[in-house]
Order: structure tokens, then C-alpha cells, then sequence
């Protein structure tokens, strides 16, 4: 009589196997159309607005520029016979291997962006060298002033460029840019060290996709580019300036007393821009303290907006509070903590008297690899802050996955289902709601507009994200 019991164990298994495959394709099939509802209403809010074609918004940005080779982090530190580190040290500029290997150890595992000087020239060479034997190297225009002239114009913008550039980087730029600067016969050149979520260097596991970038400049950090700028500016007649790419300064072995007469200039021409025009300063990733204090004496109190990353909000925002910096941050942060954070530096920069010629901030655009938050004050000259929200997240996907179409199965949702508007407790709570993505709300004298990323799983390229990512959400503002 057991016979007929143990003919049943095969077919029980086969029905539990095909019940897991069902509810498996269930799955997959709910979480296929929820990101393609995400997305088309993303898609829907970008579309509210739209560019004049009459009169395309101008917009002029500075500075500097280069050629990017982007290689993969863990193959090039193998070409170079560079042995993964164990002591993990932040270095504010790189001088030996050992360094090298001790800076990367420090930041891979956490997934962080890094950008970092090489004083050595013989070593940086050698990078360069290594990197070129790799098969999958290729070339890219680099700095944050092109890459954001390159989105602004391919969103529809007139962009006036203060960069010194080569012939390669110029023959690789909109015909919508015009360029404001001496060319050059060989460019800077940058190392992006590329590594995708889980990439390994010895034990060293990364939490999530990022790159560390190396160089060796000797242009950028003079923002040598300034005076032919500032010179047609006035006759270009701006909607907004943005400035960028002033991390190259960091670590630079400047004169004593050099970097300062640099920017004094550059806050003279600040100075000089009419308070109806919009000015906004793009962070990056900076760890000289004394460089921190001079962008906060010399610049940042003469820009209205600010963009920045989850590591460079709590950067600055320690400097400011406490005369620190904070080099490492945690790379998946709530949304509840950034909020907070933004709030804090909002109202802290605000309080600050002002002297002559120095304006408030009026906006704030915090880009994560999950979501995008903006805040902007009520009444002030930025517009479209929810369609503009849109947009960034839109723009994070489209250059991550190196395509302009969004494809909703190389992408994932990372932020969470509901999230806190505060870390204070009892604070609201707001979900997300797939077929209107973007959260808006008003606080005090501000608005604050949330999107959720369509995170990229299959990686193209992360360096110049935030440069595509700032620049598509203020081209919808201005």
C-alpha cells in the first residue's frame, strides 16, 4: 500500500517546482510594470515643460576640461602590477603606489567617488601606460565644464565655454558651444578607475558602482581660461552661470598666495553678473580644508544655487558647523538623512550676513544614487522645480546605461517604498506612488521635490553623472 504514496512524492516535487516558476514570473511580470509605470510618468512630468525654440536659454560655464580614459579600476591596478592594500588611508594626494593602493582601498569597498592629484609624474605616466594596453580603454571628454556644456546643449541650450581645450576635445562638442579660452596642443588628461556593484580587488569587495579618478594636471588648476571668459560674457548675455571644476585646485602646489589671487578673480567676474541672472556652483569631491574655506570666502556666497552629491553635502555642511571636513560618507543614504541635511546647510548659508554684492541661496539640488532631491525657495527665480526633479532622474538612467531610451529591464528602484520627510520623530511619511513618482511639498520658505532613480544595472559609465545630472535639471529651472 505504500507504493502509491511514493509515486506521489515526484509529482508533488514537479507542482511545488512549477508553482515557484509561476509565482516567480508573477513577480517579475508585477515588477516589470511598475517600473514601466514609473517611468512613463517620469517621462510625463520632463514633457510638462518645454524648451522656447525662439529664444533657447543661454548659459554660460566654466571651467576647464580634458580627455578621460575609463578603464576598469581592478584590471588597470593589475596592469600596473599594483597589489591590493589592506591599510586603508585617505591620502589628499597620491606621491607613491603604496599611496595609491591605500587610497583606493579606502574608498572602493563603500562604493564612493574619489578624485585625487598624482604629484608624481613618473607614476601617473605609468598609469596612463598601463591603462592603454587594456582592450576595453576608450577615450571620453572630460571636466565638469564640458560635459555639463555637452548636456545643456544637447537639451536645446546656447552654452558659452571657458575651457582651454585640444583639438580631440573641441572636434567632440556641440556646435550650440561656443568656446572661451586659448586651445591647446596636448590635453589634460584623467584616469577614471570604473567598478561595477560587487567588483572585487583582493578581498576588497565594492557595495556599488563608482569610479576613482587620477591626475596630473597642470591647466585646470589655474583656471587659466578666466580672463578670455570673463571677456565675453557680458556680450554673450547669460540666462545663468554655472561654475565648475574647481576640485582640480585641490592639492595643487600652488605659490603662496597663487590660488587665492585666482579666485578673486573669479569672484570678481561672480561679482559682476547681474542679480537677476541665476549663478550656480557644481561641489565635487574635495579634501583640502584650506580650499574648502577659500570656495567658502571667494565663491560660494556668490552663486543661488548649489549642486552636489551624497558625500559632498556632508562635507561642506561639517566645514561649515565645525570647521572640519568629512572625506567619507555613507553611500546609500535615507532619504530622511539627506533631507535633513539639505534643510540644515539651506538654513545655515541663508543666516549668514551678507556683504556687498553676495546673494542667498535660493536653490539646492542633492543628487543620490537613488533618488534626487531639489529645494528651492518660493518666489525666487527657479521654476518648474517638479518637471525639473523629472528630468535629473531621467538624465542619472540615460547616461549611466550610455542610452537615451530607458530601458525598464536594465533597471531597478532603490529608494525605499514610503520614506520619512525627517529624521524627527513623527514626521510624515510619504509613499511612492508609481503613477506620480515625484513627491512635492511646501515647507517654511521653501518647496522640496523628490524623484525616485531608475537605477542603471547594467553600467555604460558613472563618471560625469553628476555633471549630466545637474546640468538636465537646470536646464527646466532657468
Amino acid at each position: 500500500m505504500a507504493a502509491p504514496k511514493l509515486l506521489c512524492l515526484p509529482l508533488l516535487s514537479l507542482l511545488a517546482l512549477l508553482a515557484a516558476y509561476w509565482f516567480r514570473n508573477v513577480k517579475e511580470d508585477h515588477l516589470k510594470d511598475r517600473m514601466d509605470t514609473v517611468l512613463s510618468s517620469l517621462l510625463r512630468a520632463e514633457q510638462k515643460v518645454g524648451l522656447d525654440a525662439d529664444r533657447p536659454p543661454r548659459i554660460a560655464i566654466g571651467f576647464g576640461g580634458c580627455l578621460d580614459i575609463i578603464v576598469d579600476g581592478v584590471a588597470l591596478m593589475q596592469e600596473a602590477a599594483i597589489e591590493p592594500s589592506y591599510n586603508p588611508i585617505h591620502h589628499n594626494f597620491i606621491e607613491t603606489e603604496t599611496q595609491l593602493a591605500e587610497s583606493f582601498a579606502y574608498f572602493f569597498p563603500p562604493g564612493a567617488a574619489s578624485e585625487r592629484y598624482v604629484s608624481n609624474e613618473t607614476l601617473f605616466r605609468k598609469l596612463v601606460g598601463a591603462s592603454k594596453r587594456l582592450s576595453e580603454m576608450r577615450w571620453a571628454l572630460g571636466g565638469n565644464a564640458p560635459v555639463m556644456a555637452n548636456r545643456l546643449a544637447a537639451e536645446g541650450c546656447d552654452v558659452l565655454l571657458g575651457g582651454r581645450l585640444s583639438q580631440d576635445e573641441l572636434s567632440v562638442l556641440s556646435d550650440r558651444i561656443t568656446v572661451a579660452g586659448e586651445s591647446l596642443t596636448d590635453a589634460d588628461i584623467h584616469l577614471i578607475m570604473e567598478y561595477s556593484t560587487g567588483a572585487k580587488w583582493g578581498s576588497h569587495i565594492s557595495r556599488r558602482a563608482n569610479r576613482y579618478i587620477v591626475h596630473s594636471d597642470m591647466h585646470n588648476p589655474m583656471i587659466d581660461s578666466l580672463e578670455d571668459f570673463k571677456s565675453q560674457l557680458e556680450s554673450f548675455e547669460p540666462d545663468l552661470l554655472v561654475i565648475g571644476g574647481l576640485q582640480m585646485m585641490d592639492s595643487f602646489p600652488f605659490k603662496p598666495g597663487q590660488r587665492e589671487a585666482r579666485l578673486m578673480v573669479l569672484q570678481e567676474m561672480m561679482l559682476s553678473m547681474d542679480n537677476k541672472i541665476g549663478s550656480h556652483f557644481e561641489m565635487a569631491s574635495f579634501v583640502e580644508q584650506s580650499l574648502m574655506k577659500d570656495l567658502l570666502e571667494y565663491v560660494i556666497p556668490y552663486a543661488d544655487s548649489l549642486g552636489m552629491n551624497e558625500q559632498e553635502l556632508p562635507n561642506l555642511l561639517s566645514l561649515i558647523k565645525g570647521g572640519n571636513i568629512t572625506v567619507l560618507s555613507d553611500p546609500y543614504p535615507r532619504v530622511a538623512s539627506i533631507l535633513d541635511q539639505m534643510r540644515e546647510l539651506y538654513t545655515l548659508l541663508r543666516s549668514q550676513e551678507l556683504r556687498e554684492g553676495q546673494r542667498q541661496l535660493t536653490r539646492l539640488h542633492v543628487h543620490t544614487l537613488a533618488f534626487q532631491a531639489m529645494m528651492v525657495t518660493k518666489g525666487s527665480i527657479w521654476k518648474n522645480t517638479m518637471s525639473a526633479t523629472a528630468k535629473a532622474s531621467l538624465t542619472a538612467n540615460r547616461h549611466v546605461c550610455g542610452s537615451a531610451r530607458i530601458d525598464t529591464r536594465k533597471a531597478k528602484l532603490i529608494m525605499d517604498d514610503s520614506f520619512s520627510i525627517s529624521r524627527e520623530v513623527g514626521s510624515q511619511r510619504i509613499p511612492l506612488k508609481e503613477s506620480r513618482p515625484v513627491s512635492c511639498w511646501e515647507e517654511e520658505t521653501y518647496e522640496i521635490c523628490l524623484a525616485p532613480v531608475l537605477v542603471c544595472t547594467e553600467v555604460f559609465q558613472t563618471a560625469g553623472g553628476g555633471d549630466n545630472i545637474s546640468a538636465a535639471g537646470l536646464v527646466l529651472q532657468i
